[in-house]
């Protein structure tokens, strides 16, 4: 098998890479015909994964949200953190708004989000 054709193989595909990586120890070597064998199936169940359930880029929002989890902030205690106003932290997380360039510049350097993220533009693929 060099792909993975529908989704009843990746089922099946992806139903034997959970048995391995279950049974084989940690220090199973590479060439262990079972190690082999897991490497290649996840390879392939890896390449469908990419093909029919892509991960988009994600959001301003989204890594706001996330920076405010990992940093245990509130709006409140964000809009202190960024200096700007909690309302306007309101709007971009309703996506009601977008941070102007000199805000854009605080939201990357304060919490070091990408600045592609924080402008709304993506890289060419």
């Amino acid at each position: 098998m060099t792909k993975i054709e529908n989704e009843r193989q990746y089922q099946v595909a992806l139903k034997r890479v959970e048995e391995l990586m279950l049974s084989l120890p940690e220090d199973t070597p590479e060439d262990d015909p079972q190690m082999v064998e897991l490497i290649l199936l996840g390879n392939l169940v890896a390449d469908y994964d990419e093909e029919h359930y892509p991960i988009g880029e994600p959001s301003l929002i989204d890594m706001l949200k996330l920076r405010m989890y990992e940093m245990g902030l509130t709006q409140v205690a964000l809009s202190k953190l960024l200096g700007i106003n909690p309302s306007r932290i309101s709007e971009y997380l309703s996506g009601k708004k977008e941070p102007t360039l000199s805000q854009a510049r605080i939201i990357v350097e304060r919490l070091n989000i990408d600045p592609a993220i924080v402008l709304g533009v993506s890289y060419p693929g």
